[in-house]
């Protein structure tokens, strides 16, 4: 009987404190902000892949240079920079003060072990051509590092603005061996925020780095809940559970359906946003596969496909039309190209005079007795891409072509990807800041499907080397002209089907303030919000 009077004592005395004193939920809630993500953000090493989340290693490790407004180079953790006359030698001079969360200075001595550590486990980077034109590394006094790399590689500013690998952890969170690549001891980084607890399933908690050199975050606190599924978040987010919901807009693997955000975009007292172009939604069709090996099925495809309702009825408009490969916002890629507009009639003459004809009545083309179809090949769980799909089957049935759809678990089709046993294969551009230099750099790759695509242009070899000089152009115009040679022949080759620009969307309440987009589609700047 006493413990009961006890805890009902204890509960009527929190009731009354907390009836008397709102302000103290007031002030909890008004420093913390509750945002929430797919999985948990995972272990946070910087110089890892998955199941590290890449907002939050964002959020916690930083830059010796940033992405900024259009492309351009920012000081952030370096000051400033000089670069050699041959363009292989970098000298950074960093910024003085700066600490990591622990309390550790941040100096060239730490910059260096970082790329140690890089360079140590290069074989798990070689996506990334700058990791490979890495030659070595120099302490010249506490606050100057220098790069040396093995040939001029214009792309090395944007690459060190990467969310990884090539951030910095401090030396005390270094395993005993140095070796990153296994594990760290902790996620100690010198950005704005701190990971101080994780939930398996449930949330990570992060904290206000209080020794944050630049503008301190406006909240002390950052939680962000697991929320598996789409459709959670929008309930988590009407109730009020969340106060943010930020990210890609889709179906399936998006913050939240297109549909639901529309819905947010038409209520009163809900604030909403969409970023500019930030990727490209793209299909890769096959130049070394029958029956797509011919131009002329290219561009009909091109040309016979009415992009314009897909955008409006399924991106319901919140995702633009891309008619390029790359977004002309991205550097190198405002060259005027002519869109493949939507011209049934058009699409129709390319294949008549290609020899692709009716023939007895059949419902699809033929030439030489073999039938006009391809695979369309998609992420079989991904309905956005199914929808799409779909959309594009019926289109091309009415021009004479048989799509079979292909939808197969994400292992199967990145596998397809690699093989080049497609017809056509969705995929996306990798965005700000790899957009164009380091996507081009990947279609020399023969695990992608880029390079699967194009290897039946009588130009590939060409396109190939013309990426390998842009890469390391140190003059300007040159880089501009071999840009254009290289985008107008693919575009011209008719290997791509832009469908459109990816964006980021958010939806937040008004009272909540300072929100925005950052320069990627990869990082939330969480540190510029704020309450009321």
């Amino acid at each position: 009987m006493g413990k009961v009077s006890r805890s009902v004592l204890v509960a009527a005395v929190v009731l009354f404190v907390l009836t008397l004193c709102p302000c103290i939920l007031q002030a909890a809630q008004k420093d913390t902000l509750h945002y929430s993500w797919s999985a948990n953000v995972g272990p946070l090493n910087p110089h890892a892949y998955s199941p590290n989340q890449m907002f939050a290693q964002a959020m916690v490790y930083e830059p010796l240079v940033a992405y900024g407004q259009g492309g351009k180079i920012t000081p952030w953790l370096a000051e400033s920079w000089t670069v050699s006359p041959d363009g292989k030698t970098y000298v950074f001079k960093l910024r003085k003060g700066v600490r990591f969360s622990d309390g550790t200075p941040f100096d060239a001595k730490a910059v260096k072990m970082n790329f140690d550590a890089v360079l140590k486990n290069a074989q798990r980077h070689n996506w990334l051509e700058f990791i490979a034109q890495i030659d070595s590394t120099k302490i010249l006094d506490s606050h100057t590092f220098q790069l040396n790399l093995k040939h001029a590689y214009y792309p090395t500013l944007q690459e060190l603005c990467l969310i990884r690998p090539m951030r910095f952890l401090s030396p005390s969170g270094f395993p005993e061996s140095g070796d990153t690549s296994k594990t760290i001891k902790a996620p100690i980084g010198t950005g704005p925020w701190k990971l101080v607890e994780s939930r398996k399933g449930e949330h990570d908690i992060f904290e206000a780095n209080e020794l944050y050199w630049g503008t301190k975050p406006g909240f002390k606190r950052l939680v962000v809940k697991v929320i598996p599924d789409s459709d959670g978040r929008a309930i988590a987010f009407d109730t009020g559970e969340i106060d943010l919901i930020y990210g890609s807009g889709g179906h399936g693997s998006g913050q939240i359906g297109l549909d639901t955000f529309t819905r947010y975009q038409s209520m009163k007292g809900v604030m909403t946003g969409i970023s500019s172009p930030l990727a490209t939604r793209v299909l890769a069709i096959n130049s070394n596969r029958f029956p797509t090996k011919d131009l002329a099925v290219r561009k009909a495809i091109l040309h016979g496909v009415n992009k314009a309702a897909i955008v409006k009825h399924i991106f319901l408009g919140v995702e633009p039309q891309a008619d390029t490969l790359f977004s002309p916002e991205m550097p190198y890629c405002d060259l005027g190209l002519a869109p493949y507009s939507f011209d049934p009639d058009q699409a129709a003459a390319l294949l008549e005079s290609a020899g692709w004809k009716f023939v007895d009545g059949n419902e699809y083309r033929t030439r030489n007795g073999k039938e006009l179809g391809l695979d369309l090949c998609f992420v079989g769980n991904d309905s956005l891409q199914k929808s799409v799909a779909e959309v594009m089957q019926g289109d091309l049935k009415r021009l004479g072509v048989k799509v079979r759809l292909v939808g197969e678990e994400k292992d199967s089709f990145l596998t397809r990807q690699k093989s080049g046993e497609f017809g056509m294969i969705f995929g996306d551009t990798w965005g700000t800041p790899y957009d164009p230099h380091s996507f081009c750099s990947s279609m020399r790759k023969p695990a992608h499907a880029d390079y699967q695509a194009q290897l039946g242009l009588p130009m590939k070899k060409d396109i190939d080397r013309k990426i390998g000089e842009v890469l390391i152009s140190v003059n300007e115009k040159n880089r501009q002209e071999l840009y254009r040679d290289i985008l107008t022949t693919l575009h011209e080759q008719a290997v791509y089907f832009p469908l459109s620009y990816m964006t980021n969307i958010f939806v937040y309440r008004p009272g909540l303030k300072g929100v925005g987009f950052g320069h990627t589609k990869y990082e939330i700047p969480f540190e510029t919000m704020y309450r009321d």
